[in-house]
């Protein structure tokens, strides 16, 4: 777990980024957890009860949770866990004050967004919904220790609640997942594609990450280039670091190492994936144009076999390319 000051959390309170929820995927949600009025009227009709136990149950959990190493290196300061502690009441108060409306769930998503921000894992966040249903179960069992069936209806409307937030914090972890995956795409598909003299008439094209059809099509574009510049006879592109390509990219490639050849450098293709093997296969790109290796070594010994050079070792010295 990440470290977090008061401060830090006064910040992330109003900067937390959230995922969105509209009213009629709340309506959906209500209807799927069958979650309506008559739970509402039970829920509000213990709201005095909560507050009489809320703070016993929050120091309960958090005498439970600081047995942990980790959880205890988290709370090291004693101003975070007392306004973390008090956050943590308003929040299961809220569960018995009624309206569970789109700002109920709003405020929820943004309750997850800055749990998953300061690095809570979700099974503790699940583990925190755990204690409190087990501990609200003892408090209404003392409370009406004559009406078991109101116990239990109080109960079931409870946990309906609790999935729901349940749902809506794990949205916002999923969301944070999701941006971070796209942010992370995105940088990839913004790496430059280097186009590398390698030795003389041998070029390297190294490439990392996801192929789109603009990435496709600047590799072309400089590679052509450079051959012409460098008077390359030889080319290797490795794709060691692509995990995949779809159809228009393999086909754009195909079409890049055809070109090359047009102008007289031979291709060397190394480091195919088994999936994007398939994907040619299943394209029927013919391979007969250009070769294909499983790595980098294997290619660049390759390429010098077609410029002519050879690798040559004297006593006691280095390997030499002659």
């Amino acid at each position: 777990m990440a470290k977090t000051g008061a401060a830090d959390l006064s910040n992330l309170l109003g900067s937390a980024e959230m995922a969105a929820i509209t009213a009629e995927e709340l309506e959906q949600r209500l209807k799927f957890l069958e979650l309506g009025a008559a739970d509402e009227e039970r829920l509000t009709s213990v709201n005095d009860l909560a507050r009489r136990y809320a703070d016993s149950v929050i120091d309960d959990f958090y005498q439970h949770l600081l047995s942990f190493e980790d959880a205890s290196a988290f709370f090291a300061n004693s101003q975070t866990l007392e306004r973390v502690k008090n956050m943590q009441k308003e929040y299961f108060l809220r569960l018995t004050q009624g309206n569970y409306d789109l700002a109920y769930s709003q405020n929820r998503l943004r309750i997850g967004a800055i749990h998953e921000q300061i690095g809570l894992p979700v099974k503790s966040y699940l583990g925190m919904y755990n204690f409190y249903l087990r501990a609200v179960a003892a408090r209404l069992s003392e409370a009406f220790p004559t009406e078991p069936d109101r116990v239990l209806a109080i109960f079931l409307s409870l946990t309906k609640l609790t999935f729901l937030d349940i749902g809506l914090a794990i949205d916002t972890y999923i969301f944070s997942r999701e941006r971070t995956i796209l942010e992370q795409q995105r940088a990839i598909q913004d790496l430059p594609t280097p186009v590398l003299p390698f030795r003389e008439g041998m070029l390297l094209v190294p490439i990392i990450g996801l192929i789109d059809a603009r990435r496709a099509r600047s590799l072309t574009e400089q590679l052509l280039g450079a051959i012409r510049s460098e008077r390359a006879k030889v080319v290797i592109i490795d794709i060691t670091g692509v995990q995949a390509v779809d159809s228009q990219v393999a086909n754009h490639l195909v079409q890049t190492i055809e070109a090359a050849r047009l102008m007289g450098a031979r291709a060397i293709l190394a480091g195919i994936s088994p999936e994007i093997a398939e994907t040619m296969v299943r394209l029927g790109i013919e391979a007969d144009r250009f070769a294909t290796v499983g790595d980098l070594q294997s290619a660049i010994d390759l390429a010098d076999r077609f410029l002519g050079y050879r690798l040559t070792k004297e006593d006691g010295e280095a390997a030499a390319i002659s």
